[in-house]
Formats: C-alpha cells, sequence, structure tokens
C-alpha cells in the first residue's frame, strides 16, 4: 500500500510541476500577453475588434474613372462633366464603369465651423450639384481626400475632421472615397482608415471606402473589414516596367501585386493602381497586357485616361466585355502566376463556373510560344475543355491536356477555359 501511495505521489507532483511550467512559458510569451492586453477595447487593433463587419459594399472589383492619371491637379467642373457625359454614352456605362471620381486639387478652405468647402473657382456650382449632374447619368460619384493635415497636392486633409468630412460628402451625395496618406506624420495607418471607416457609416450613405496608403503597412493583412480595397504599391505610371521616382511601370506593379491574391475576395480587393490604358506611354500590345493582367487580379478597373478623346484601339481594350467579365467574376478569386520560365509565364483565375481565365504572358523581346498543361490549372490532363481567346473574341475548340500558342514581345494571349 506504501509503495502505491508514494507512486501517485510521485504522478501528482510531476503534473503540478507541468502545469507550473506551462504556466510559466505562457507568461513569458509575448503573444498571449497580447492576447491579454486584447481584451482591452483601448488597446485592441481596429482589425481585430469582433464588433467591426464589413461594409458590405463592392462584391466584385469597382470600375470607374478617375480624373489623376490624365488631368492630375488640372482638374475641374467642366472636365468631370463631359467626362460623365463620355462614359454615359460611350459604351463605358454599361460595359460596368460606374465611379466618376475627382481626385486630389478639388479642396478649397474650411468653413467657419471646420467643414471642408470646393474650390469655388474650379467647381462654381458647388459639389452638390456637380454630384447630382453625375447620378442624373446613372453613375456614381467619388472624391478623394486624405489621412494626414494635408493632400499629396497641398489641399486640406482630414486629419482631425473625419467625421465632418464625412458628413459634408454624405451631404455631397458622394459614393467613393479615396484616401491618401500624405503628410501623416507618424500616425498608425490601421488607426488612421479605421477612423475614417466609421465615419464614413456613421454619415448614413453609403460610401465605398478606397484605402491608399501605397501598401506600406501592409493593409492586406488588416483592411478587410475597414476598406474596400486597398492599394498595393507606390503609384502607377504610363510605361512598362521599372522603378521611376515614385513610381512604377506595368509590369513591375504586376510582380508586386501578384503574390498577395490569397487576401483578395468579394467586398475586399488589392489595388495595384489606376489604368494607364490609352495615356500614350505604352503600345497598344502594352496596354492590353495591362489590362488582362489587372483583369486576372481581380483588380479595380479606375481607367485613368481622357474618355472624351480616346481612340479606336483603346476603346476596344477598355470594351472589351471578355476580358471585363474575368475581371468582374463572381467567385472572386484572384488570379496568379502558377508557372514561369524566363520571361514565358502563366497565370490561372478559377472562374464561378468551374472553369479558368489564363494569361500567356511574354515579358521578352522576341515572339514566344508559351504552353498552358492543364495540371498547372489544378485540371485533369485527360478533361476537354472549350477554349476561347479573348482579345481575337473567337472560340479556338475544344483541348486536352494543353493549349500552347505565340505571344508577341510584351504582349498576352488571354484565354478563357469551359468544361
Amino acid at each position: 500500500m506504501q509503495s502505491h501511495e508514494n507512486g501517485r505521489s510521485a504522478v501528482l507532483r510531476k503534473t503540478l510541476f507541468q502545469v507550473m511550467a506551462a504556466v510559466l512559458v505562457q507568461a513569458a510569451t509575448p503573444s498571449s500577453a497580447q492576447e491579454v492586453l486584447d481584451l482591452d477595447p483601448n488597446t485592441l487593433a481596429p482589425s481585430k475588434d469582433p464588433k467591426r463587419v464589413a461594409n458590405g459594399l463592392a462584391p466584385t472589383p469597382p470600375m470607374g474613372w478617375n480624373s489623376w492619371n490624365k488631368f492630375a491637379c488640372k482638374v475641374d467642373e467642366a472636365t468631370i462633366r463631359v467626362t460623365a457625359d463620355a462614359i454615359a454614352s460611350n459604351g463605358m456605362k454599361a460595359a460596368g464603369y460606374s465611379y466618376v471620381v475627382i481626385d486630389d486639387c478639388w479642396h478649397g478652405t474650411r468653413d467657419a465651423n471646420g467643414f471642408i468647402t470646393e474650390d469655388k473657382a474650379r467647381f462654381p456650382s458647388g459639389m452638390k450639384a456637380l454630384s447630382d449632374y453625375v447620378h442624373a447619368k446613372g453613375l456614381k460619384f467619388g472624391i478623394y481626400s486624405d489621412a494626414g493635415t494635408k493632400t499629396c497636392g497641398g489641399r486640406p486633409g482630414s486629419q482631425g475632421h473625419e467625421y465632418q468630412d464625412a458628413l459634408q460628402y454624405a451631404r455631397w451625395g458622394v459614393d467613393y472615397l479615396k484616401y491618401d496618406w500624405c503628410s501623416t506624420g507618424v500616425r498608425n495607418a490601421e488607426e488612421a482608415y479605421a477612423l475614417m471607416a466609421d465615419a464614413l457609416r456613421a454619415s448614413g450613405r453609403d460610401i465605398l471606402f478606397s484605402i491608399c496608403e501605397w501598401g506600406n503597412s501592409r493593409p492586406w493583412l488588416w483592411a478587410s473589414k475597414i476598406g474596400n480595397m486597398w492599394r498595393t504599391t507606390g503609384d502607377i505610371t504610363d510605361k512598362w516596367t521599372g522603378h521611376h521616382g515614385y513610381s512604377w511601370g506595368v509590369a513591375s506593379i504586376a510582380d508586386m501585386n501578384e503574390p498577395l491574391w490569397p487576401y483578395a475576395g468579394p467586398g475586399h480587393w488589392n489595388d495595384p493602381d489606376m489604368l494607364e490604358v490609352g495615356n500614350g506611354g505604352m503600345t497598344d500590345i502594352e496596354y492590353r497586357a495591362h489590362f488582362a493582367l489587372w483583369a486576372m487580379m481581380a483588380a479595380p478597373l479606375i481607367a485613368g485616361n481622357d474618355v472624351v478623346h480616346m481612340d479606336q484601339p483603346t476603346r476596344a481594350i477598355l470594351l472589351n466585355a471578355d476580358v471585363i467579365a474575368v475581371d468582374q467574376d463572381a467567385a472572386g478569386v484572384q488570379g496568379h502566376r502558377v508557372w514561369k520560365d524566363g520571361d514565358r509565364e502563366v497565370w490561372s483565375k478559377p472562374m464561378a463556373d468551374g472553369g479558368r481565365a489564363i494569361l500567356l504572358f511574354n515579358r521578352g523581346e522576341t515572339p514566344a510560344t508559351i504552353a498552358a498543361d492543364w495540371t498547372m490549372l489544378g485540371l485533369p490532363a485527360s478533361v476537354r475543355m472549350q477554349v476561347c481567346d479573348l482579345w481575337m473574341q473567337k472560340d479556338v475548340g475544344r483541348h486536352t491536356n494543353r493549349y500552347a500558342a505565340q505571344v508577341a514581345p510584351h504582349g498576352v494571349v488571354m484565354l478563357r477555359l469551359k468544361h
């Protein structure tokens, strides 16, 4: 009996030692300490707040037009009105482009009560009248501000006036806010954007929230219940590749945005910046590749050209319904690279119908033959798929195992595979 009691005591002592050791290790672990702190709402990161829910907007990537890439600070009421007229009548509205967004440099001063006003010289009729004009065309109205004390163009920012500005936007009938990150000092990005998101929600109007802090604080990790889209890179420029000041060429931006594909989905999209299609710095082949890459990545399609005077090749790119359908697919999956050999790449995007969108991408300087094997795409080699070439806009037959095509330098062949 004594031996049995001694054995039981030894087991109890061992068990007690293990429990105490586990408690000490847990107390010394930073993540556990953070979990305890996170019970305090004063230290809870906005993205971790269990009460925070998405705003329910942007089930598919937003489509529209923004003034910056073409007009920069030279924007005024007349430009926005004729642009809205063009979008409503040239096929863009019918193709899905719905937002007309004024970027930086629209701001005037704040009034005696701190409410933001428009630049009266540039927008003499006022923002409410301009918003009404855009809405009368069956389109939506967007505007721009900044989380700092000043916008990137030196106009008044929203810091310290978030709820006032959101209320003013709601009064004006704003449907979309692009929110930049200049003059922010040491502000915490997640806190700053959550504050404006809450202000927009409190305004009582559904306002799509476009986060534009250039990917510095990795918003894909925290913004899915704060914004509807978030910039993943520095600004785009109308060049094929490379780093140009604080801006990047199209192919370089695609490379930075592509690995983030797991974070995109309905209501929250990776944003590789606005389109440069039609602005004159690249060839039509490169612009087709640009548009196709954005569609494959389920990116917002925000045109940035002069849509009033665009030429036929630009129109054909921006209005390609089959390519737009890839971007707007209801499954909301961002496509990504599945094969690479030097300058030759294959990208795949699973579609809601069980098929695939495929991009054969030639980054090189000479024509190249590129093949997509079904196994790269997660399909059985034996399955027979109907293949449609989306830029040629024709069916190219039923194929098993693989499809190959010659691809122009800096060009793409974009395909839709269906069962």
